[in-house]
């Protein structure tokens, strides 16, 4: 049975680099260790190598022993070991789960047994699947995902007919360390907080450098390319850089800033007003939930008060709220009203072309969106920031990553 199984890893390996050349660089770059059927029923990771369970290879198909070994490969590639923060680990191992089954499933590849998917979260991130598992989870993982304390015994994994092995969990759904057994490799400790960050730098190196080789190879399927994508685009903090843009326009200053129409076609300088006005518009067409909206508006007020900004507030879907637009002073709380009618389809053009009705340009102009759907051809004189929630792009100006 050794060499059948070793043969067998050999050539889904082998497979993988060729037919699938971004997963297999991937792949390629975690070593694999036979580990004690003890303390590992399937396949597990660390982040820095892959432990497999003899018997649970042997009773997979080569097939399947791609899935895994690919598997184990994006969990270490989505950084999933630096991403969980303050979620509850066992529900953030099933999300995990779920977003990387559905991109192998997307990619061609065949599950084994207990693979978990369901098409209601495809092309979604581990983060935006959360919150859909339930706080005490019946569903178990594939693997055993070793990189966070209290990991180190069976982990998310129930026992399956392959691996043979038990689960040794507490009552929060955490597995309890457990003394090394057998002949295998010896349990990994959890990653340090320096070693976490030190893999998730080289992991987002090695995720860039597998995408462009298969580019080259032109074998980057469409879901693995947005995901890389949106995934090595920068993060950046958008709570921080929006408070600087409305710092930044806040200041009494003089300014050229373009006038009103109804000032003439001459720029002459003008002291500006320690008030900014923010014009903030809400997607309402029925991809942006209201829990999020209320998250949104209450990172404005944060903000507004401190950098003195008068508020215009817009609902839109594929036209604008008839009973906006809302307009708050910056000594007022910025409030969502009752009910929004909303739910159609998306059109970004109405807001733009009230902007363009007014008498002067906003300061800056906030839309909160999925970025999904119709924008004007032309970029605006004035700064527009995109919230996104999302992988969609935003053909021009500041686009920031919300989830």
């Amino acid at each position: 049975m050794d060499d059948i199984v070793e043969k067998k890893l050999t050539a889904a390996r082998a497979w993988l680099i060729i037919d699938k050349p971004f997963l297999g660089a991937l792949v390629m770059r975690l070593p694999l260790t036979e580990a004690d059927p003890k303390w590992c029923a399937a396949t597990a990771t660390d982040a820095r190598a892959v432990y497999y369970n003899r018997a649970y290879i042997d009773s997979l198909s080569l097939e399947q022993t791609k899935f895994m070994l690919a598997h184990e490969a994006l969990h270490c590639a989505l950084a999933h070991f630096a991403r969980r923060e303050h979620r509850n680990k066992r529900r953030w191992d099933i999300a995990c789960d779920f977003a990387v089954n559905l991109l192998l499933l997307a990619d061609g590849l065949t599950p084994p047994p207990g693979a978990l998917t369901l098409d209601a979260f495809k092309d979604m991130a581990a983060e935006e699947i959360y919150p859909h598992i339930q706080e005490n989870p019946s569903e178990a993982t594939l693997d055993q995902h070793l990189y966070d304390e209290g990991e180190r015994a069976q982990g998310n994994r129930k026992s399956s007919g392959g691996g043979g092995g038990r689960d040794r969990q507490d009552e929060n759904g955490e597995g309890r360390t457990q003394p090394d057994a057998g002949d295998g490799a010896p349990q990994p400790q959890p990653l340090s907080a320096a070693e976490r960050e030190s893999l998730r730098i080289q992991w987002q190196q090695r995720l860039a450098g597998a995408a462009q080789q298969a580019m080259r190879a032109g074998k980057l399927g469409g879901s693995m390319a947005r995901l890389v994508d949106h995934l090595l685009q920068p993060q950046l903090p958008w709570r921080a850089l929006l408070a600087r843009y409305m710092s930044a326009a806040a200041r009494n200053d003089y300014s050229f800033t373009r006038p009103s129409r109804r000032e003439g076609a001459a720029i002459l300088p003008g002291l500006r007003s320690s008030t900014i006005d923010l014009v903030v518009a809400l997607d309402t067409s029925g991809s942006i939930s209201d829990n999020e909206m209320r998250e949104f508006v209450s990172e404005i007020n944060a903000i507004k008060g401190h950098a003195g900004a008068r508020i215009t507030l817009h609902a839109c879907d594929e036209r604008l709220a008839a009973d906006g637009p809302w307009i708050y002073e910056p000594w007022e709380d910025l409030a969502l009203p009752s009910r929004f009618q909303g739910g159609g389809g998306t059109r970004f053009t109405p807001v733009f072309e009230w902007v363009q009705r007014q008498d002067r340009q906003p300061d800056l102009l906030l839309y909160f969106t999925d970025a999904e759907g119709e924008f004007p051809k032309q970029e605006p004189a004035y700064p527009v920031i995109w919230l996104v929630k999302g992988k969609s792009k935003v053909p021009w100006g500041q686009r920031i990553q919300l989830n």
